[in-house]
């Protein structure tokens, strides 16, 4: 099985990348708890990347590719697309948004709970986030 996708900014390939994902971690015999866990954060820096910052503009492109290291899996999402700047990143307060029935603003937050460590490093004009999640 490839560990590696490549597919254009388009909402519509978010189907195809949460099936990759899948299909690598069944291979890892995970809880379907956390394998959904897993696929969810994936999907939701996708999402990110191919709407906030390609414009989901078919033209461009992302590539996720996967990997079993030792006792966690890692993730690289590579895009070259406007970058997250994780500095002016402040996490929303969830409970308020529930609250007040806000739609959208909460993703990033999911995905820092759902995943050991998340980075964004950019170089050039390449954007790439790495999704570690320690599965032993």
């Amino acid at each position: 099985m490839s560990n590696s996708i490549r597919v254009n900014c388009t909402k519509k390939n978010l189907k195809l990348i949460r099936d990759f994902v899948t299909e690598y971690l069944r291979t890892l015999a995970l809880s379907d708890i956390l394998m959904n866990q897993i696929v969810l954060a994936v999907d939701e820096i996708c999402a990110n990347l191919i709407i906030h910052a390609n414009h989901e503009d078919p033209s461009k492109y992302l590539t996720l590719k996967v990997q079993t290291v030792k006792d966690q899996v890692k993730f690289e999402i590579s895009d070259q697309g406007r970058a997250f700047e994780q500095s002016n990143y402040r996490e929303p307060n969830i409970q308020e948004h529930i609250r007040m029935g806000k739609k959208g603003g909460v993703g990033i937050a999911l995905v820092n709970r759902i995943m050991d460590k998340v980075e964004f490093v950019t170089d050039g004009t390449q954007n790439t986030c790495l999704l570690y999640k320690k599965i032993r």
